[in-house]
């Protein structure tokens, strides 16, 4: 299972979905997924043209980005309920599902009808996919023998409302007090860039800590970084 580490404490940090509309957190999830997907297509229109062996294309316009992740709801393993016995997953999986209901105190910009909330994605406090949820599968894996499920995943798409890329800001109040910026090169680590920068590749949690990394140990290429002074 793959776990996100906080440089501040050192503890794992649960990814969860906020609702945007209702500035809420609306669950955390019981484990962190192990990988996630983007997505995004253009459009381009194709016009043929007599005599020629290729098309002319123009460009129509870009499509949101959609990110694609499952999630593992298990509460099997977790605090009993009153019977004592595990409780009953749905009480996890239908705060999620809800989020693809409408809700009539929000009202739709062209229809001024109801409409489902936007929300985020979120892990720790950097990584944040502002959305609407396009789709949910719910698959359930494991039941107690009344037949209550313990066990569910969810692969669910959100849909990109707001540009942030696949990588979102990192700590922009950081980013005003420094002068100094790199861009994470392939198979680079934070200890190697804290030994180039510093001459010191103890100093990594200098530049984990100024850029509130979720898991230091995971650098992405292409990644922006604040190098803060030593002083």
């Amino acid at each position: 299972m793959a776990i996100n580490i906080s440089s501040a404490s050192g503890k794992p940090v649960k990814a969860y979905i906020w609702n945007e509309d209702k500035n809420q957190k609306v669950v955390d999830c019981l484990f962190n997924p192990t990988e996630y997907s983007f997505t995004k297509q253009n459009t381009w229109q194709r016009n043929d043209v007599v005599g020629r062996d290729l098309p002319v294309v123009n460009f129509q316009g870009g499509g949101a980005m959609t990110l694609t992740v499952t999630l593992l709801f298990d509460t099997y393993t977790q605090p009993a309920g009153a019977d004592g016995m595990p409780r009953d997953v749905r009480e996890y999986t239908e705060k999620v599902l809800d989020l693809m209901k409408i809700d009539p105190t929000l009202k739709d910009a062209n229809s001024q009808t109801g409409r489902p909330p936007r929300v985020s994605f979120r892990w720790g406090n950097t990584w944040s996919f502002k959305s609407v949820i396009t789709s949910i599968t719910q698959r359930f894996t494991l039941f107690l023998p009344d037949g209550r499920p313990v066990r569910a995943t969810l692969e669910v798409t959100f849909q990109q409302v707001e540009q942030e890329g696949t990588y979102p800001r990192q700590n922009p109040t950081s980013y005003a007090e420094v002068q100094k910026f790199r861009l994470v090169g392939p198979g680079e680590t934070i200890d190697t860039i804290a030994f180039q920068e510093y001459g010191d590749p103890t100093q990594w949690r200098r530049i984990a800590d100024y850029n509130r990394l979720d898991n230091p140990l995971r650098l992405r290429a292409g990644q922006k970084l604040a190098i803060p002074p030593l002083a």
